[in-house]
């Protein structure tokens, strides 16, 4: 339930800022899956009256949805400010990532397996199209990335937008659901379109659990309908018009996906992001640590031991942490000095890895069973 409740303080704090911002579009989407939350803590409830509470809370943010939709109708002056004067049908071309990723494989730290699988499925095709032809494979097509959270399964993503030179639509399950009947729908239907229409282009969906979860014992009426029909848009889709199109899913939770999603014609390839290895440990330092002072027994070798099960997101945060430490220093002592190797020890002792053990046995069993 904590997980529910956290999931729907986050959304509410998103709507309620970017209804105070004129962005009805997207408040209204935060809005109802915050109300969404909030009924599923109401059918948990223990006691009548904090049922009732937390109805009357959703209700209330129904509420406030509708009164984005009505504000969208008339055209607000933030919207018309930003040249956005549409009708209530979001435009799918908001999913393009205008300025294209300048990220690429040589610049993600280690995952060697993980971008020579990228490789054979997504690159490699549509690069050598006639070779391809040759041996019956075919270009494009679904690839779904999972692992633990900070592994960099997003910027993998970006890597492979700048690898092909591909528009890159970049999309969140918020952006695509909505209660109101059909126009969730509508926001795929909308989406694939404008990806057919590019030469060759990406649609990104991370934590696209959330769009898509397991039918069975689901009780919202909007993911009977959407389900159905992102597995309708996956139908063919790197083959349509000639012009092979990618579908790049992201999840921490992969055994939340409906099981229709994993099968031939949608998600052909399943890779597992893992946590960097001692490898893309030791270059994952040399990033985040190459602009700042070092010290000249700073040494990454016993660094990597020590990082052993911690994600790409944590030594990042290492790296920063013990910058700042030193940087303190220096403004007390009215001196700078360099970051020194017990700095960074330091903080390792003191920040536990954000990926529990546990968590990395789940990934496993999934791995192994689909479970």
């Amino acid at each position: 339930m904590s997980t529910v409740f956290s999931t729907f303080e986050r959304l509410k704090e998103k709507g309620v800022k970017a209804y105070r911002q004129g962005e009805y579009a997207a408040a209204r989407s935060y809005l109802i899956e915050a109300a969404e939350c909030m009924i599923e803590l109401a059918e948990q409830a223990k006691t009548p009256q904090l049922r009732q509470q937390q109805e009357t809370y959703a209700a209330e943010l129904i509420e406030l949805a509708k009164k984005c939709e009505q504000n969208k109708k008339s055209g607000s002056p933030a919207r018309q400010r930003a040249g956005e004067n549409e009708d209530e049908d979001q435009s799918a071309s908001e999913w393009i990532v205008r300025e294209k990723p300048n990220i690429g494989f040589d610049d993600i730290a280690g995952l060697e397996n993980v971008k020579n699988e990228i490789r054979l499925k997504m690159i490699y095709p549509l690069q050598h199209r006639e070779l391809a032809a040759k041996y019956g494979i075919n270009p494009g097509g679904g690839v779904l990335l999972y692992g633990p959270p900070g592994t960099g399964k997003t910027m993998m993503a970006k890597a492979i937008a700048f690898e092909l030179q591909a528009t890159f639509f970049l999309v969140s399950p918020a952006d695509i659901l909505s209660k109101w009947v059909g126009e969730a729908e509508q926001n795929l239907k909308k989406l694939f379109e404008a990806a057919r229409a590019e030469p060759q282009a990406i649609i990104f969906m991370d934590e696209i659990e959330a769009l898509t979860p397991r039918r069975e014992g689901h009780g919202s009426s909007v993911m009977q309908r959407v389900v159905p029909q992102i597995l309708q848009e996956l139908e063919g889709f790197g083959e349509q018009k000639g012009q092979p199109l990618l579908f790049l899913g992201a999840t921490n939770k992969p055994w939340l996906l409906d099981e229709a999603m994993r099968r031939p014609g949608r998600f052909d390839t399943m890779i597992y992001v893992p946590l960097p290895d001692a490898p893309a440990r030791f270059k994952l330092l040399e990033i985040n640590l190459a602009d700042k002072p070092l010290a000249e027994d700073v040494n990454f070798g016993p660094l990597c031991d020590m990082l052993d099960g911690y994600s790409g997101a944590d030594i990042t945060h290492i790296a920063e942490v013990a910058a700042r430490q030193a940087f303190l220093e220096s403004i007390a002592g009215q001196q700078a000095r360099t970051i020194i190797q017990q700095d960074i020890i330091n903080v390792i002792q003191a920040t536990p890895p954000s990926v529990k053990a546990g968590d990395l046995e789940r990934f496993v069993r999934f791995q192994n069973s689909g479970q």
